[in-house]
């Protein structure tokens, strides 16, 4: 297996990922395919602004959005202040947001696969980390329909720890079969009134039954410019299709922060 086997072809422009980032696949050493992910400084604002709409896009709905503008403006003329926080405020949980987010826009463009559900809409403490699968993407019209399982991580420093980290929550997706997040996206899309596309979802159940559903599991470690090297040395596993991507950022903690300032304005 290689990279583009899994994770399709590196988005083109006039996709975010295609204008501001460059790709290169390669095997780590101990033969995982791995997708370095080489941050543009010259386009890092499209980077960043590209980042800050999907932040938005994955905590709020465009209906909570647009209720909380009318809230605020009414508590306003009250001379009030609006208590609602749709965004996490803590360091450590937009850090694994801004990972998560990334990793499911890659893959829905680099797989031309859906996300049906944007789970971070759903956490009922915004500022603790969701517990499940990160990514779960979904391309329906495949035979085998297919299901891509992506966990994120970022670390301010990359180390040969973190890559383990990564690797095991993989394997232990692979190892619990039916992916654990599965029925609560079926679940949304039926209680949102999307019936049909839930069951099409729910039906992965059956068809991993069969044996008539492809898993491929996706890795991401977001860190400083050791990324690269430490995937290449320590991503091992005896996981077939399974592949790990790795993105550089001088500043990662910069690049955060200014994301979810950003994104703040606009919620």
């Amino acid at each position: 297996m290689n990279a583009e086997q899994i994770v399709g072809f590196h988005p083109l422009p006039p996709h975010p990922c295609g204008n501001s980032l460059a790709a290169e696949d390669q095997k780590t050493e101990h033969d995982v395919p791995h997708r370095l992910l080489k941050n543009d400084p010259h386009k890092q604002d499209e980077l960043i602004a590209a980042m800050t709409r999907w932040i938005v896009k994955h905590h709020v709905s465009p209906e909570n959005v647009e209720r909380d503008r009318k809230r605020r403006e009414a508590l306003a003329r009250q001379g009030l202040h609006d208590p609602t926080q749709r965004l996490p405020h803590n360091a450590s949980t937009q850090k694994g947001n801004w990972a998560e987010i990334l990793l499911a826009e890659y893959v829905a463009a680099s797989c031309n696969a859906q996300l049906p559900v944007y789970r971070l809409r759903y956490n009922p403490n915004v500022d603790q980390s969701m517990k499940g699968d990160d990514v779960l993407a979904f391309d329906l019209n495949s035979d085998p329909v297919r299901v891509l399982v992506g966990e994120a991580k970022f670390r301010s420093t990359s180390t040969k720890v973190v890559v383990g980290e990564l690797i095991d929550a993989l394997e232990k997706s692979h190892l619990g079969s039916v992916p654990a997040s599965l029925q609560f996206v079926a679940d949304r899309l039926f209680d949102s009134g999307q019936d049909e596309l839930g069951a099409k979802v729910a039906e992965c159940n059956t068809l991993f039954a069969q044996n008539r559903l492809q898993l491929d599991y996706v890795g991401l470690l977001v860190s400083n410019r050791h990324a690269h090297a430490h995937v290449s040395s320590a991503a091992q596993s005896n996981v077939q299709r399974l592949a790990v991507m790795s993105l550089a950022l001088p500043a990662p903690e910069g690049v955060v922060a200014d994301c979810y300032a950003k994104a703040a304005v606009l919620v």
